[in-house]
């Protein structure tokens, strides 16, 4: 089995391992983040950056966050969408979306999340839940264009729920 152009390796995914389970070996009670994928939201245009996974995307990068919205007056508002990926018997498709927000001020170098807020969404995301209510009408066409555009079967495949909420006034 080749994964990664390494023969033999398994692949490693965030293993969740407590009291209550019972942990019996490689990959046991792990989340496969694979189907997940985050979106940046900036300034109305939307674009995959892997580097979010890890709160390292190209917009977060040299920023200094605060959980405080006081301490970025000047802060422009950015969003990450967590997009989850589904197989079903007929195919892949789009199904859940989360939006988080942030504010950025890039010159000061500072900024706002709820670092939680982001997390929790995520994982809404992969148990496919539709929350993208917060996002203005600029932003849902951004991210409707993207996801169209980087796969229409996908689009096409994806619940109503999405379509419709990505729908714009």
């Amino acid at each position: 089995m080749e994964q990664n152009g390494q023969i033999g390796k398994k692949q490693i995914a965030l293993n969740i391992v407590n009291s209550k389970s019972k942990h019996k070996g490689f990959g046991s009670g792990s989340i496969d983040l694979n189907n997940v994928s985050p979106v940046i939201i900036d300034g109305g245009v939307a674009t995959i950056d892997i580097g979010a996974m890890h709160a390292k995307s190209k917009v977060e990068r040299g920023i200094k966050f605060s959980t405080e919205k006081a301490d970025v007056p000047n802060g422009r508002q950015v969003w990450l969408v967590w997009v989850a990926v589904d197989r079903t018997a007929e195919g892949q498709l789009y199904a859940g979306a989360t939006a988080c927000e942030m504010l950025i001020d890039t010159e000061a170098k500072r900024g706002w999340k709820i670092l939680a807020d982001h997390v929790n969404k995520m994982d809404y995301a992969m148990k496919r839940r539709i929350m993208l209510d917060e996002l203005g009408n600029e932003d849902k066409a951004a991210l409707k264009h993207l996801l169209i555009s980087h796969n229409e079967d996908w689009w096409n495949a994806a619940p109503e729920e999405l379509k419709q909420a990505l729908e714009t006034n």
